[in-house]
């Protein structure tokens, strides 16, 4: 019986090991480690180091651009023809051109006042501007609501439209596509849109329409974002750092260099014909107004970038509303690199360094690579590389650059310089969202064209501290949160790359000699934060 047993072949050298769990798991690391995964690693460290100097360098162009564009570049207004709108007595209103205003919104409950009531406001004469809002708003009190308050601004004279769709096909680029089909429409020679959070001051068109109308070429003036509620909690102030440096820096000089930038998908003027030209809205991505920013410039339109033509806007002040963001605006950009960028290769209206900079600076650095360094680099990589000491990662890679790109990156926001460490920290954990969407993007699968609309809070958050004080001044209980809305809150994800940092954080004090640990354990409390949820309730 014993003879007819197959017998297999064991080597001396593993003959005594105690095959507990831990001790397979150390012999299989054992036997793949220096053939496999040192090599891997390796080439893994190469291709993010190159990464880091593609965004180094990035970073250090338009920094020397941004000093050179505030040091010796033409104002907007020598730049361009510019000529101010007056009023003439004997004309009226007929040398100001007809515009448009569109407002986009969906359940807008806490803020569809703010925005129908700046818009009313606009200082522009009555006869030269229809208002149109386009409301998608799928709950019937909130309808009624938007459409009571366009009834009150039209009866004091003011021309505003309510605008409603059976559905919300294409969403955003539907509803936008949709107004412009109307009759009264075909008289407009421009079209300002704003988001139903958005409060441009009253002299916004005088200011920005002007360059429009001196000079033909121009497709579109955006303004800048100025947040109402930076100052409400941590998240927040975190948000304005980023956009801060977006809005400084990098439109800026898109802008002063080759006339060329991302819509924002609010607080701009179009001109009508340029949206026509560029095959108008289209909502093959969730950012249509990127879509039609490319498209536009590929026909040869210029854009100009104001930076100090500001509207005031609402930041996400909850973590699952500013992830939804972060999705779509990190998703949406790489799916239309993917869609468009043979279309920018043989198109023949733009120069070869337009295309450069489209194609290399403005999609391929910046909205992928910037997102997939972050992560797979200082989350992934070099966590590892803790665990495999015979992969070297230079001092140059690991802490320079990194650092000169966060001191480039704070430019924006100079009152917030003390809270940089902690934003550094954050963007990490946040790169593991963004990188997410960014492969989901590319890949086109999943959640690529899922659109959730950013939640707005308006006045309720002041409110609702009121309402909190009040019942504790009447000794009024209030009621507790659920569990549910506990475990609504948690990331696992975010959790599972805790305890990994944690891990290789644990390993590195014990074992290590660059005190790696110091910073993994910091990241490791930022992702417990994100993970269960409760940045945005820091103040």
């Amino acid at each position: 019986m014993d003879e007819s047993q197959p017998k297999f072949l064991i080597p001396e050298s593993i003959q005594n090991v105690n095959y507990d769990v831990g001790g397979q798991i150390k012999l299989v690391w054992d036997v793949i480690k220096a053939p496999l995964i040192v090599p891997l690693l390796n080439v893994a460290v190469y291709i993010c180091l190159a990464m880091s100097l593609m965004l180094f360098m990035e970073r250090l162009y338009m920094g020397v651009v941004i000093i050179l564009v505030k040091l010796f570049w033409k104002k907007p207004e020598q730049r361009y023809k510019y000529e101010p709108i007056q009023d003439d007595v004997e004309l009226g209103s007929s040398n100001f051109p007809v515009v448009l205003v569109q407002i986009p919104m969906f359940n807008e409950k806490e803020v569809y006042k703010v925005s129908i009531g700046a818009a009313c406001g606009l200082s522009w004469p009555a006869d030269r501007l229809v208002i149109q809002v386009l409301d998608d708003s799928t709950d019937p009190v909130v309808k009624q609501m938007v459409e009571t308050e366009c009834q009150r601004w039209a009866s004091k004279g003011i021309n505003i439209t309510y605008q409603i769709r059976e559905n919300r096909t294409g969403y955003k680029a539907g509803a936008l596509k949709e107004g412009l089909k109307r009759s009264y429409v075909k008289h407009c020679e421009y079209v300002a849109i704003f988001d139903a959070d958005f409060r441009p001051e009253p002299d916004f068109l005088r200011r920005a329409i002007p360059f429009l109308a001196c000079n033909p070429e121009m497709a579109l003036v955006q303004a800048r974002w100025r947040f109402v509620n930076s100052n409400e909690c941590l998240l927040t102030r975190m948000q304005e750092m980023s956009l801060d440096y977006h809005f400084t820096v990098e439109q800026e000089v898109g802008s002063a260099t080759h006339a060329f930038f991302g819509f924002n998908g609010t607080a701009g003027v179009w001109r009508i014909a340029a949206i026509n030209e560029a095959g108008g809205w289209k909502d093959r991505t969730t950012v249509e107004d990127m879509d039609l920013a490319v498209r536009a410039s590929l026909r040869g339109w210029k854009f100009l970038y104001l930076g100090d033509l500001q509207a005031k806007s609402e930041l996400p002040s909850t973590l699952r509303a500013f992830r939804y963001q972060q999705h779509r605006w990190s998703c949406g950009p790489a799916n239309l690199f993917r869609k468009m960028v043979m279309e920018i290769v043989r198109n023949k209206k733009v120069n070869f360094w337009k295309k450069v900079y489209v194609i290399y600076s403005f999609f391929f650095v910046r909205k992928i690579i910037a997102h997939m360094i972050t992560f797979f680099f200082y989350c992934v990589v070099l966590p590892l590389t803790i665990l495999v000491p015979e992969v070297h990662v230079p001092i140059w890679g690991a802490v320079y650059i990194p650092s000169i790109i966060t001191i480039l990156n704070s430019v924006g926001t100079p009152r917030s310089i003390h809270l940089l460490f902690y934003w550094i920290l954050f963007e990490n954990v946040m790169s593991l969202h963004r990188t997410k969407a960014t492969l989901i993007g590319l890949l086109e699968y999943g959640r690529v064209n899922e659109w959730v609309v950013t939640e707005k809070l308006g006045d309720s958050v002041n409110n609702k501290n009121k309402s909190a004080d009040a019942a504790k001044k009447s000794n009024v209980k209030t009621p507790k949160k659920t569990r549910s809305k506990f475990l609504e809150r948690l990331n696992l994800l975010e959790l599972g790359f805790a305890a990994f940092l944690f891990l290789c954080g644990c390993y590195d004090f014990v074992h290590g000699k660059n005190n790696y640990f110091v910073y993994l354990f910091l990241q490791t409390i930022t992702f417990l934060i994100v993970g269960f949820g409760y940045v945005g309730t820091i103040v």
